[in-house]
């Protein structure tokens, strides 16, 4: 039985114990609810919260625990001898669980029957064919231990989902009949509803962080398991960047950086002077009926989807760059380079460094500008002097925002910049960012079990401790220099 119908099925058994809790409270009051301490609502609640929570939160345990279980038997059928030179075990578990995924999606398609499956040998070369006709890619040569390994775990995991639909359901039918034996006319039936909303609420709360969590975990556990394939030394100072799935790849991260940073730069050089002179025309020059054109057409801008900037790269500003710039000066031949890709970014930009910092430079005190006017100074010099040291923070955080927002885009790079990884100090040339890189290494049908694979988590770690570097160098800066006011 499947997750999902495991989940189903306790929902279904809560939305009856729903109805039938709010019935039996009636019920129990004879038909007057001024006899009950809670609207009878909150007794259906009370059978439902009952019924499907602790029955749901099992199931979910369940599925997270339930493959490492599995796969740390299995792993053990697996001999030295089933690792090829060059593999791994976890490449080779990898393969056993694609092999278990093809023999059910074989079975469900008709193509294999369960008799089938419990007599097939690797000698058989119709599973290799039958696993291909449902989309299942294996090795030429199928071990036999890896094949009975795969049987076993398709076995134990179908047993593993029968025990645990078999546990849910049945902690689903307890928590239904301890509902209902609670439900009277005196129980507090709302304030189990109350306290369930505000622990949803509570939880809700953390989703954030625990998010980030998960990200940092799942990031850090994946790149370990790289760097036990990978030398670090290599992939933080190899100049290189050569993936080779077949062996012998070069996994530098410094030409993918390098390209990061210098798109990254292009874009903020373009879009950091004009968004802020956009938002000091617009809070201390415009005039009202300006400011109400202006402002929305500038935000449009953030609407547009980024494939929609990368065509305006890869069609208008490639071209115009390498027609007009690019070949008369002798540097470059490629509509797509860095200038490129970072002029249509600094675009994008625009409005996050302009409407942020606009709202930051109106939330400075009117009573501020009306002292600095009094003094004897000019509005230029009171922008200056005045509204922009206490409005630094917020103008920092905009360009922060829009520095993270260049850092991680994709689409416009890969059509702007092109995919090339290289050092170079030319504009005009085409190079990559860390982001495409990622996408192009998990692009297709590919497992979590080898280097060209796991360099994607390691690339996206690095990112993650860039991105949080800035941060917290910018928090420095505005701490150090910003001007404090009563």
């Amino acid at each position: 039985m499947s997750a999902g119908l495991v989940i189903l099925a306790v929902v279904a058994i809560a939305i009856v114990g729903f109805f039938v809790g709010r019935t039996k409270a009636l019920s129990a009051a004879g038909g007057d609810i001024r006899q009950l301490h809670s609207l009878p609502s909150y007794y259906g609640q009370a059978v439902f919260l009952f019924t499907a929570v602790p029955a749901l939160l099992v199931t979910f345990a369940w599925l997270l625990i339930q493959p490492m279980l599995i796969e740390g038997r299995i792993s053990d059928m697996i001999q030295p001898s089933d690792i090829d030179e060059g593999s791994s075990l976890e490449l080779v578990m990898a393969d056993v669980r694609r092999i278990s995924n093809g023999l059910d999606t074989a079975v469900v398609a008709g193509a294999m029957t369960e008799p089938d499956i419990q007599t097939v040998t690797t000698e058989n070369t119709d599973v290799r064919a039958v696993l291909a006709g449902v989309g299942v890619a294996v090795a030429s040569d199928i071990k036999p231990n890896v094949l009975a390994a795969s049987i076993e775990y398709r076995a134990k995991t179908k047993s593993a989902r029968g025990y645990m639909a078999i546990v849910a359901v049945a902690l689903a039918l307890a928590g239904f009949a301890f509902a209902l034996s609670l439900t009277k006319p005196e129980y507090r039936a709302r304030n189990v509803s109350e306290t369930a909303i505000k622990s949803l609420l509570i939880l809700s709360s953390f989703v954030a962080i625990l998010t980030t969590i998960g990200i940092i975990t799942s990031l850090i556990f994946e790149t370990s398991n790289f760097f036990r394939m990978y030398p670090a030394k290599d992939f933080f100072f190899n100049l290189t960047w050569n993936p080779q799935f077949t062996g012998g790849s070069d996994l530098g991260i410094i030409p993918l950086l390098w390209g990061t940073l210098y798109v990254s730069f292009v874009a903020l050089v373009f879009a950091v002077p004009i968004g802020l002179f956009v938002a000091i025309y617009l809070s201390e020059y415009a005039s009202s009926k300006v400011r109400s054109i202006v402002k929305p057409a500038v935000e449009v801008l953030a609407g547009i989807p980024t494939i929609v900037y990368g065509l305006f790269a890869l069609i208008t500003v490639g071209p115009l760059l390498r027609d007009y710039f690019a070949q008369p000066l002798g540097l470059g031949q490629s509509s797509s380079s860095v200038l490129t890709a970072g002029l249509v970014m600094g675009i994008m930009l625009i409005p996050f460094v302009s409407s942020l910092s606009d709202d930051v430079i109106n939330a400075v005190p009117q009573a501020m500008r009306d002292g600095s006017y009094g003094l004897g100074a000019t509005q230029s010099e009171t922008v200056k002097q005045v509204i922009l040291p206490a409005a630094l923070p917020g103008i920092v955080g905009a360009i922060l925002l829009a520095a993270s927002r260049a850092i991680g885009e994709t689409m416009i790079v890969v059509m702007g910049a092109g995919a090339a990884a290289k050092l170079s100090l030319n504009p005009f040339e085409a190079m990559t960012t860390i982001t495409v890189k990622i996408v192009s290494q998990l692009t297709g049908d590919t497992e979590f079990a080898s280097p060209e694979t796991l360099v994607a988590f390691a690339l996206g770690l690095s990112l993650f401790v860039i991105t949080l570097g800035l941060n917290v160098l910018a928090l420095y800066i505005v701490r150090k220099y910003r001007e404090q006011y009563e």
